[in-house]
């Protein structure tokens, strides 16, 4: 297991150095940062898992803001410590579901050092899994699909074709979810680029739709996709079929 952490807080503060030597002690590989995004910007090799100490709540939100859009692409590992009232703000300002673990000041040290080599732990068997990326322009059926493939797979949401491709330039997936009808950008169009370049052609996508008519499933036969799924589907036969797709590709090492 790789214990690596990245601590944010000021050098300068006691209970900072204190945290990074517990960490130490305990196997720990601590890089410090000042919260400021430049700083971790200019971190080389950084770890996934971020552990913020928080002592100006106003002057940090920015940061945590930060932090929430590199969760969403690199689906960083975050906890935090602060007040009851600056860990309240902090899930306002990234959600609740991207912070792994919250402390609340006074911290225990040693109890922080113990959770936080749970948090490495649990970080390490995530990042094992297979990444899927789920296009849809519907924030709720995002957040559906991800509850019901989150404990089998690392889960990343974007809500359109061009947002995709963005995402798509700096991180890899080992299956897209695409819907069919979007704004701006359909699904098939989308596929159709992906296909285009070099990165990304190889790419397997299933279609996830509420159409499931003929012309539509016709319309994207010669792109090719894995499947075409629809989204009426019960979460147990969705999960079964990326499953079994998953399951066929590993069986083609061994042929």
């Amino acid at each position: 297991m790789e214990k690596r952490v990245i601590l944010v807080g000021d050098k300068k503060s006691f209970m900072v150095t204190s945290i990074a030597g517990e960490l130490q002690s305990q196997g720990f590989e601590v890089l410090q940062a000042p919260p400021d995004v430049t700083a971790i910007e200019h971190l080389e090799n950084k770890p996934n898992v971020y552990l913020v100490y928080v002592d100006d709540i106003e002057e940090m939100m920015e940061f945590f803001v930060y932090l929430r859009d590199k969760a969403i692409e690199n689906t960083l590992s975050i906890s935090v410590i602060g007040s009851p009232d600056e860990i309240e703000k902090i899930y306002t300002a990234t959600t609740k579901d991207k912070i792994a673990a919250a402390f609340v000041r006074p911290v225990n040290v040693k109890e922080l050092g113990a959770k936080m080599l749970e948090i490495v732990a649990a970080e390490e068997v995530r990042l094992q899994k297979k990444k899927i990326l789920v296009i849809d322009d519907d924030g709720t059926m995002l957040r559906t699909i991800k509850s019901w493939l989150s404990e089998k797979y690392q889960v990343f949401m974007v809500n359109s074709g061009m947002a995709a491709i963005t995402f798509l330039a700096k991180n890899t997936v080992d299956l897209i979810l695409l819907d069919y009808e979007m704004p701006i950008t359909n699904g098939p169009k989308v596929l159709e680029m992906l296909r285009s370049e070099t990165t990304t052609n190889d790419i397997p996508v299933m279609f996830l739709t509420v159409k499931g008519d003929k012309e539509s499933v016709m319309n994207v036969v010669a792109l090719k996709p894995e499947k075409y799924l629809l989204k009426t589907m019960p979460p147990a036969e969705l999960i079964a079929n990326i499953d079994e797709f998953f399951e066929k590709q590993k069986a083609k090492q061994y042929i």
